[in-house]
């Protein structure tokens, strides 16, 4: 399974153990435009048999799905249209900055953060899921 933090910028990825148990950071992809991005994404992701992408859905802090939601949406129809993937939804509010507090605690400076916070991002969508979901 890979877990996805789709921003405006950049995209996280990270992928769940063979189990389904703990996620791992894999990586971040610059954003170029859906179909690129989703090239990039499956060159990242090519190493992995995956059936099932989970993605973060930035909800607003009422729940409702705001622009930034429907961005989302958009972009997984295209990957899903293009490989057939299943797509999982995970609520991601306040994913990154609970990432940035971790890298913060863990004594990551400031410009290494900007590198991986989306990647950490990823991995907290996708351990939410794994917790809440198992192995299914």
């Amino acid at each position: 399974m890979a877990g996805l933090d789709v921003g405006d910028k950049r995209i996280g990825v990270a992928v769940s153990d063979g189990l389904g148990i703990t996620a791992q950071p894999l990586g971040v992809i610059e954003r170029s435009g859906v179909q690129s991005d989703i090239t990039k994404l499956l060159a990242l992701l090519s190493a992995y048999d995956l059936t099932r992408v989970v993605a973060g859905l930035p909800l607003e802090m009422s729940g409702h799905e705001g622009n930034q939601a429907r961005r989302v949406r958009a972009f997984c129809d295209a990957l899903a249209a293009r490989t057939g993937l299943e797509i999982a939804y995970q609520d991601e509010r306040m994913t990154t900055r609970e990432s940035e507090r971790i890298l913060v605690e863990s004594g990551v400076r400031r410009a290494k953060r900007r590198k991986v916070i989306d990647k950490m991002a990823a991995v907290l969508i996708l351990q939410a899921y794994l917790d809440a979901h198992g192995s299914r």
